[in-house]
């Protein structure tokens, strides 16, 4: 009897430690393919890098036939269209969260509200273009007439306020987790106290679950940053330095998507490839950046 449970734990023993194996060799393949990426952007983009210096990032004017490459139009593009979209959608994300975490957590409207929520995720962005196109467009065009502004409709604006909409699962989703997953005492202590449902939510929920709806913050920033086709019809794509929030624009990613096909010799292609690889970096500071706010927020 003790032999058959001396072999059972040595058979447990062995499959624990091949699945810690896989589970390594996971994440190594993970790391790898990561290094990877960067590794071919900095590569095929190496022609650009060498002509052009850090003047690529500074440079205000993109000019393929005069072979002239300058992407600080197109990154305050990315990054304006990012951060707008990313204010809009807070609210929003933050106010669902709250309303299906704690105030309606059950029943058949926070079912309802819950497979929307899913339901906006999976839409394609192309979709989102098309609606944007024919209804948010002529909207946004009456607004600027309004405003005494062009009325392009199309823009940095327009392309930031479908944005809004897209991103608005992701902090929402995780908010409704994390709400959810703050325990009982700490609420029913408040509510002993007198403490009334907004206190509770505002002292006690908010500064519990800060970390990770920051953590939420940044997925939907990223998703954002990295947004291609929804933004690429709407944002106008101009190559010109964007003046206003309601003016034509372009990002790094609409820029690749229309004009990676057109690249017709090695340097234009290899600026193309130089933009990803911006991209790529700005993605990975931004993360860094915020996995540190996370870091010390969860300390204090």
């Amino acid at each position: 009897m003790e032999n058959k449970r001396a072999e059972l734990s040595d058979k447990q023993l062995k499959w624990e430690i091949l699945f810690k194996r896989l589970l390594i060799g996971a994440s190594a393949i993970l790391v790898l393919i990561i290094i990877g990426i960067l590794i071919t952007l900095i590569k095929e983009s190496m022609l650009s890098i060498k002509t052009l210096g850090f003047g690529f990032l500074w440079g205000k004017v993109w000019d393929p036939v005069q072979n002239i490459y300058g992407a600080y139009p197109f990154l305050v593009g990315t990054l304006l269209t990012s951060f707008t979209a990313l204010i809009i959608s807070l609210p929003f994300s933050y106010a669902i969260a709250i309303y299906l975490g704690e105030y309606n957590p059950k029943g058949w409207l926070s079912d309802l509200l819950k497979n929307a929520i899913d339901l906006i995720a999976a839409v394609p962005s192309i979709i989102y273009g098309f609606w944007g196109i024919f209804v948010l467009v002529p909207l946004i065009r009456v607004l600027e007439m309004k405003l005494h502004i062009i009325p392009y409709g199309i823009g940095i604006f327009t392309a930031s306020l479908i944005l809004a909409v897209m991103i608005i699962p992701y902090g929402a989703s995780l908010g409704i987790t994390l709400i959810r997953m703050v325990p009982s005492p700490l609420k029913e202590g408040a509510y002993a106290l007198g403490a009334t449902r907004f206190e509770v939510i505002r002292k006690i929920i908010m500064p519990y679950t800060r970390s990770g709806l920051f953590a939420g913050v940044l997925l939907s920033l990223g998703r954002a940053l990295g947004e291609t086709m929804a933004v690429t019809m709407l944002i106008g794509n101009t190559s010109a330095m964007p003046t206003s929030l309601f003016a034509p624009g372009n990002t790094m990613a609409s820029v690749i998507a229309n004009e990676f096909v057109e690249a017709d010799h090695a340097a234009y292609l290899s600026a193309l490839i130089e933009l990803g690889l911006v991209l790529f970096l700005v993605t990975v500071v931004i993360n860094m950046i915020g996995k540190r706010i996370i870091t010390r927020a969860t300390k204090h």
